[in-house]
């Protein structure tokens, strides 16, 4: 029997997103501003103007950087699934999705598509320990719920 099937469904919309990963890099980010600004304001005064201002805004570039990595989420709604990376956002609709998994090991789930390909899933992250098992879980009980796709060529038979 499916072990999704036994699984209460969860209320839609829903959105999971890593815990771990936005403390650490939002943490980052407010440390490595603060840093500059500070370094900005008593470097000596040789420093020019210009040089602090782009000591600064190396700051504000490293919070750039730290938020890509805190972005990626997955939110599942009633007409389908948005997956958010680091760059790339994905919208997909439930029938297009075959299967989630994520094999002991990996960073972050694998979203198997109707197409052949596949799709990582950022937004749940292993190093969230027992929450991306839940929220993996959940993920799988609205798949279930909503209907997976045929695989491909084998329509009818």
């Amino acid at each position: 029997m499916d072990e999704a099937a036994d699984r209460p469904v969860p209320e839609l919309p829903v959105t999971w997103r890593p815990r771990n990963m936005r403390v650490v890099a939002y943490g980052l980010a407010a440390l490595s501003l603060v840093t500059m600004a500070v370094l900005a304001v008593i470097m000596p005064p040789e420093w020019g103007l210009q040089d602090r201002v782009l000591l600064f805004l190396f700051g504000v570039l490293c919070v750039g950087v730290l938020h890509l990595l805190a972005r990626p989420r997955v939110a599942a709604t009633e007409e389908g699934v948005t997956v958010v990376n680091c760059i790339r956002t994905h919208v997909l609709v439930w029938p297009e999705i075959i299967d989630v998994r994520m094999p002991v090991g990996e960073p972050w789930p694998t979203i198997d598509l109707a197409d052949g390909s596949t799709l990582a899933a950022m937004g749940i992250q292993s190093n969230d320990g027992a929450l991306a098992e839940r929220n993996l879980a959940r993920f799988q009980v609205l798949l279930h719920e909503r209907g997976e796709a045929e695989e491909p060529g084998r329509r009818g038979f």
